[in-house]
């Protein structure tokens, strides 16, 4: 916001003989008190007309600010803050009793109810704009009782200068265009320019007091004085800041942890972003595995050279549920963190257990693998690990009848229709800088198996061999189904941090994921945090979990494909997801795709 004051321009003379008598005289003039500096500043001629002021020989408008959005955001006047000519912005603030506005609004919610009763019951056509003040109104009412919010009085006002009265008319058009454009309604302020003029003087006079009634978090957002850049001095580009056109940047592993959550609807460009991340992360020596329920990832995968692993029953790839890492790590029992894994596992793959079934459960564990020669000793916790069939065979030969009923519901996945893919040593071998495991072929009803034994995995690998690596965990909901897969989830997500790693986790279905704890803290405990568009059904859980505000919300319903919210800790700002044309082929081949155009693409 600047302040000028215009002057006449005084014209440089050539040295002549009477100059010294005239510095004389001035002198003598000051010295009696006839001229002061009113009288050196002041312009040679002021004139007011109806609709502008000219003093020496520029001319201003005031307009005056009448109207405003319903829904605003961080930084909404930028445009008009960064318009392309000089202006002076005025605006007022006026702290008013609470007590006495919940008087008022209690008579004016009143009325409008009564308006629209009497609309009902006449049988007219109820006016929208009532309805919707009305919900402004009680909405309000109740964040004042509550002391949630305080309530103001705004005034805002814009004085153009310009050298001519034709730029002036000019210049006033493309204002109340950008204005228009925010859903501004500007007014000139006729009749009024000399108390316009004065309005935009640092004065702190409101002459016209055009007022308009706000609270707290909306006036907030009127300070042209908030930066809404979020960017770092390194790390991977993740978007254009759509609220100034910079740059977001950042290094996930230089924030508190390196952990990431990516809520969006279906076709909203969620999988777009996280392939563009993790292509440019693999530029800075980033290790990346992907956890891959729909096959987004494979064209990805193959055209940088990476691993894709794709598990069915007729594939190579298998993985041991019972591998343990083999590395010794002080104050941790590193078979018993297995064996407790390996229950949340089976009540997963058998369902609830009974208190005795999981004692059961863990005796028949220990046994199986001490008949390996795999005892608590770090020692002996590098030889070859049991299989699948080992426990069954040892609870088939345990006493209690419990047992065996449990051996009875492991059978599908040893001899009968699931079998061949969770009973077999490990094929899989993370030694890709780029490896996606695809289920996208396992019944719906395996896939949060195969997703708890491929996290299970990567946890043991990482541990073994600590370098930078993301892990991305697609559609996560199907872990949130299950109280144990969903508290293993949030167990590494918790941990990463002191193993160098990153996990990126992302859902469509955002109900069930923050219907969970686990889920919630799975978000609390995420440095950065992206939301793309929402449906109606979820916003309102977003706007709960997010503290976001009625503009917020406003935005991710009504965003295009790539665009939403950035957050990194309590900062955010409104994102949009660009990408190179090269990046764009990369990110989209196989895909049915536009022709390339001047413009960078957008996510698809």
């Amino acid at each position: 916001m600047t302040f000028n004051i215009f002057g006449k321009k005084q014209k440089t003379q050539p040295e002549n003989p009477n100059l010294q008598s005239t510095r004389d005289k001035t002198a003598r003039f000051l010295g009696t008190g006839m001229v002061d500096v009113k009288d050196v500043i002041a312009p040679a001629a002021i004139q007011v007309e109806f609709d502008h002021v000219k003093i020496g020989e520029t001319y201003f408008r005031t307009l005056l600010v009448a109207g405003y959005p319903r829904f605003i955001g961080a930084n909404w006047l930028a445009p008009l803050i960064n318009f392309d000519h000089t202006l002076d912005l005025s605006f007022f603030y006026y702290p008013v009793e609470t007590r006495g506005i919940l008087s008022d609004l209690r008579r004016k919610i009143a009325e409008m109810e009564a308006t629209i009763e009497s609309d009902l019951e006449s049988g007219r056509v109820l006016d929208p704009a009532i309805r919707a003040s009305l919900e402004d109104a009680q909405e309000l009412q109740e964040q004042l009782a509550t002391g949630i919010e305080r309530f103001f009085q705004f005034s805002f006002y814009i004085k153009i200068p310009a050298n001519s009265l034709e730029e002036l008319n000019k210049i006033t058009r493309e204002v109340e265009a950008v204005a228009g454009s925010l859903l501004i309604i500007t007014k000139h302020a006729s009749l009024q320019q000399e108390q316009g003029f004065q309005n935009t003087l640092p004065y702190f006079s409101d002459k016209l007091f055009s007022i308009r009634n706000m609270d707290t978090i909306s006036l907030a957002t009127t300070f042209p004085f908030t930066s809404s850049e979020l960017t770092a001095d390194e790390g991977v580009l993740y978007g254009i800041n759509e609220h100034n056109g910079s740059l977001v940047i950042f290094d996930r592993f230089s924030l508190e942890n390196a952990n990431s959550v990516v809520f969006a609807k279906s076709g909203a460009g969620k999988s777009y972003l996280v392939k563009l991340e993790a292509l440019r992360s693999l530029m800075f020596g980033t290790e990346i595995i992907i956890i891959d329920p729909e096959d987004e990832y494979k064209d990805l995968a193959v055209t940088i050279g990476g691993e894709y692993i794709k598990f069915a029953q007729n594939q190579p790839a298998k993985i041991n549920p019972f591998d343990l890492s083999g590395i010794y790590e002080e104050g941790e029992n590193e078979l018993g963190l297995k064996i407790l894994s390996l229950h949340a596992l089976f009540r997963i793959m058998l369902g609830e257990l009974t208190p005795t079934e999981d004692a059961i459960l863990d005796r028949a564990l220990i046994t199986t693998y001490k008949l390996k020669g795999v005892t608590p000793d770090p020692a002996t916790q590098t030889k070859e690990p049991p299989i699948l069939a080992d426990l069954y065979n040892v609870l088939q030969n345990m006493a209690e009848s419990s047992a065996r009923e449990m051996a009875q519901r492991l059978e599908k996945f040893i001899k009968g229709s699931l079998s061949g893919i969770f009973d077999q040593p490990s094929t899989v071998n993370l030694s890709n800088s780029f490896t996606v495991f695809s289920i996208r072929e396992l019944e719906d009803e395996l896939r949060p198996i195969a997703m708890f034994i491929v996290l299970d995995h990567i946890w043991t690998k990482i541990k073994r061999d600590r370098k930078k690596r993301l892990l991305v965990v697609d559609e996560a909901w199907y872990l949130m189904k299950y109280q144990d897969s969903a508290s293993f989830m949030y167990s590494m997500a918790k941990r990463a941090r002191k193993y160098n790693l990153g996990v990126t986790t992302i859902t469509q279905d955002v109900e069930d994921f923050l219907n969970s704890d686990y889920g919630k803290a799975i978000v609390t405990n995420s440095s950065i945090q992206v939301l793309l568009k929402q449906s109606p059904a979820a916003i309102d859980k977003i706007v709960e979990v997010f503290y976001l505000s009625a503009g917020e919300k406003n935005l991710l319903l009504s965003s295009d494909i790539g665009e939403g919210l950035f957050f990194v800790g309590p900062n955010h700002v409104a994102i949009r997801i660009q990408a190179s044309p090269d990046e764009h082929m990369l990110l989209t081949r196989g895909q049915q795709t536009p022709k390339p155009t001047e413009e960078p693409p957008k996510a698809q």
